[in-house]
C-alpha cells in the first residue's frame, strides 16, 4: 500500500505541536536549500538542531554528528538526504523517540516510511516543511 501524507489539518496539528526539529543534512552554506529552510523555521519559532557530521555549527546552533547525539527531545526529524540514505535515518528517528519523520521535497522512500510508521511516527514524504508551514499560514510561535 503506497504511503499517503497526512491531511492539511493533520499537518497543521503536527507543525503546531512541535517545538524542536532536528534537520538531518543541515548545511552552513547559505546557498543550500537546508540553510534557507532552517532559517525560515527558526523565524517561525522552532528550535532547529542541525545534524551533519561535517558541520560544527549552523545558523547559531551546534551541529551534531547523528540524531543519537542530540541531547534534547526531538519532535520532528526533517531530512535533507538522498532517498536511499533514509531507512537508517528513520530507524534512528524511531530510536530517539521522535514523533514525525519528514522527508523534504524530492525525497521519498517506502522502506523508511514503513519503518517509521511501524514505530508510531507520522511520516511526510516529498514535501518541503517550510513551504508547508507557509502554505498552511501557521503563525510564528514562541515555542
Amino acid at each position: 500500500m503506497p504511503h499517503i501524507n497526512p491531511s492539511d489539518p493533520e499537518l497543521a496539528r503536527i507543525l503546531s505541536a512541535a517545538s524542536i526539529i532536528a534537520m538531518v543534512g543541515a548545511s552552513a552554506n547559505p546557498e543550500r536549500a537546508s540553510n534557507g529552510i532552517m532559517r525560515q523555521l527558526q523565524r517561525a519559532g522552532y528550535r532547529v538542531i542541525p545534524v551533519n557530521p561535517r558541520e560544527t555549527e549552523v545558523l547559531g546552533e551546534r551541529a551534531y554528528a547523528s540524531l543519537s547525539d542530540v541531547p534534547e527531545r526531538v519532535d520532528i526529524v526533517d531530512v535533507f538526504r538522498r532517498a536511499e540514505d533514509t531507512p537508517p535515518i528513520a530507524a534512528e528517528a524511531a530510536r530517539i523517540g521522535a514523533k514525525v519523520l519528514w522527508l523534504q521535497s524530492g525525497i521519498a522512500n517506502d522502506e523508511a516510511a514503513a519503518h517509521a510508521e511501524a514505530a508510531g511516527l507520522a511520516v511526510v514524504m516529498d514535501a518541503c516543511i517550510g513551504a508547508t508551514h507557509a502554505r498552511l499560514r501557521l503563525p510564528a510561535a514562541d515555542r
